[in-house]
């Protein structure tokens, strides 16, 4: 199998070490630069031709610089595409517009599954392996060749190595039991930076006195992980610590830190806070 990485998941590719696993890095231009002097994005696979019939799995990060990213991704599964590589395989570690998965209103679109629809019917990309994808369960994701994998062992399995087995797992949100099967919060979102959270009386007795965890599948501007904290701290826990997949959002990380006791965070995205490795998953994905 040949990896080709993007650039936003070159410090994945650079962790993984797997035989018969070959990676190609994309190349620069004639300025050694990833970019023409306009800003447009340039990409080369080096002796692309020996890609022909071959099976190859192009890694990609989604963030930060989503569109571009997107632009870097399409441009490689183009050249794969005029190669005549063999079986494709995309594998993201954070899945772009993810949370734009359903027509909310009238003049939208659903932009999480028309990326699944396009890579899977124009660039005829046999697999989609997505870290925590944020529509997981959705009922659209059972017509596209995807596999959707979790992080969330990995992280509990770093918290408990911390707090002991007596850490209490709890979702924030209805999305999050759907992706974790973990007891959910009430959300009520007023604004795209305000939320609501409330518990009730039977969650409040199970946080009293208590280490609670809360498992998420992203922070963005990290409004929804502060409420949490905030309501675990009114019932009464001792100690309360986040364990989240995809640091979207530098500021959004950084107000985590602050109401939390300890944010354990995957490198799904290359953030210089993240503490858990997801390699493994890649491994497996390859092997």
């Amino acid at each position: 199998m040949f990896l080709i990485p993007t650039r936003n998941a070159e410090h994945l590719a650079q962790k993984l070490s797997v035989q018969n696993v070959r990676i190609i890095y994309p190349g620069l231009n004639r300025d050694g630069r990833r970019h023409f002097p306009d800003g447009e994005l340039y990409v080369k696979i080096p002796q692309p031709n020996r890609l022909a019939s071959q099976h190859v799995m192009v890694l990609h990060s989604g963030s930060p610089a989503p569109n571009e990213g997107l632009i870097e991704l399409e441009l490689i599964l183009q050249i794969l595409k005029e190669v005549k590589a063999g079986r494709v395989e995309v594998f993201f570690a954070y899945f772009p517009y993810g949370m734009q998965d359903t027509v909310f209103s009238k003049g939208e679109t659903n932009v999480a599954e028309m990326l699944a629809e396009k890579l899977t019917r124009y660039y005829q990309v046999k697999k989609i392996s997505i870290v925590d994808a944020h529509f997981a369960g959705k009922d659209w994701t059972a017509k596209y060749p995807l596999n959707l994998i979790s992080a969330v062992q990995l992280l509990m399995k770093a918290a408990k190595q911390d707090w002991g087995e007596n850490l209490t797992f709890f979702s924030p949100d209805k999305g999050g039991k759907r992706r974790t099967a973990f007891q959910n919060f009430r959300k009520k979102r007023k604004n795209s930076y305000e939320v609501e959270i409330r518990s009730n009386r039977t969650m409040a007795e199970k946080m009293r006195n208590r280490p609670i965890a809360v498992v998420d599948d992203l922070v963005e501007t990290g409004g929804t992980l502060e409420r949490f904290a905030e309501e675990c701290k009114r019932a009464g826990a001792s100690k309360v610590v986040a364990l989240v997949t995809h640091g979207v959002l530098p500021a959004g990380i950084q107000r985590v830190k602050k109401q939390y006791d300890k944010l354990y965070l995957t490198n799904t995205i290359n953030r210089k806070e993240a503490n858990v490795d997801i390699t493994p998953l890649l491994r497996t994905a390859v092997s």
